[in-house]
């Protein structure tokens, strides 16, 4: 179908995007950032995880569901998925010139500028590490800032996180897998290479001690977010106001809406609204 016409407005409600539940770590952010924002989250579940998918899957999915956002009238969408961000956002931005559009990426410059063994790991999906933009910018920052980063794909990781399972033994054995060897060639700072990671990031702390510093981009994605929309003049109207309120969540998933509705309540101590659609109903 024919693209939809863009028309943003300030009160109109923000789009985030994931694979699954991983974005909801990038989304809390925002909700403490912008509190006074509506929220769109939406989780392609059915689809996840994305991180071994063949690319054009991936491009497919993130044109589909921003084009489903899009119908919803958002005014900025959130790709709070590292995998997707590699392989989409350039055309993304293409397609939709006039929609503000905010990516994630590991955070290879802040962890340069903590380390002091020069030895950084970075902790993400195979299809992330192999991509263009994630080698790019490696290149650049290993180059510049004369460190060297440690790669480490963590093949079902991701899964387990989807499944809930954030402090179970088989969890607790694949990021024990992971890190050691980045610890064993002096790692002293790991990067979060993937949304789903920072809601194991406190098992990753119970296995590495307290010396090594761990990076999620979270937060400064919420900060440029609200960058681009101050520069657009699209932030919400409330935001000027003294005591701004929390607007209600709403969310839609591919996947099981109870399921969904659940990592909201255990994850972040919120409540949302969770609507299940299906494949066709987003497809492009």
């Amino acid at each position: 179908m024919a693209d939809p016409v863009i028309t943003l407005h300030r009160d109109a409600p923000i789009g985030i995007f994931d694979s699954g539940i991983g974005g909801l770590s990038v989304l809390r952010h925002v909700r403490t950032l912008l509190p006074h924002e509506s929220l769109l989250y939406f989780a392609d579940s059915g689809f996840a995880p994305y991180g071994e998918k063949p690319e054009a899957v991936i491009v497919e999915r993130t044109v589909a569901i921003a084009a489903f956002l899009l119908t919803q009238n958002i005014k900025a969408l959130v790709v709070a998925c590292n995998t997707a961000t590699a392989a989409a956002i350039a055309g993304l931005r293409s397609r939709y010139p006039d929609l503000p559009v905010v990516g994630v990426e590991p955070g290879l410059k802040p962890a340069a500028a903590l380390t002091r063994t020069g030895a950084i790991g970075v902790l993400a999906t195979a299809n992330t590490l192999s991509s263009e933009k994630f080698l790019k910018l490696e290149a650049q920052v290993a180059h510049d800032a004369g460190v060297r980063f440690l790669l480490q794909a963590c093949s079902g990781l991701a899964h387990q996180i989807e499944k809930g399972e954030l402090s179970s033994r088989e969890t607790y054995q694949l990021v024990e897998r992971y890190v050691a060897p980045l610890l064993a060639q002096q790692a002293d700072t790991l990067v979060l290479g993937c949304t789903h990671y920072p809601f194991v990031e406190q098992l990753i702390r119970e296995i590495v001690g307290s010396d090594v510093t761990i990076v999620d981009t979270g937060e400064p994605v919420a900060r440029q977010l609200q960058r681009v929309l101050a520069q657009r003049g699209l932030l919400h109207d409330a935001a000027m106001a003294d005591a701004p309120t929390a607007k209600p969540l709403l969310a839609y998933t591919t996947g099981s809406n109870s399921t969904l509705a659940l990592a909201f309540s255990k994850l972040l101590q919120l409540d949302a609204m969770v609507q299940a659609v299906s494949g066709p109903q987003v497809s492009c």
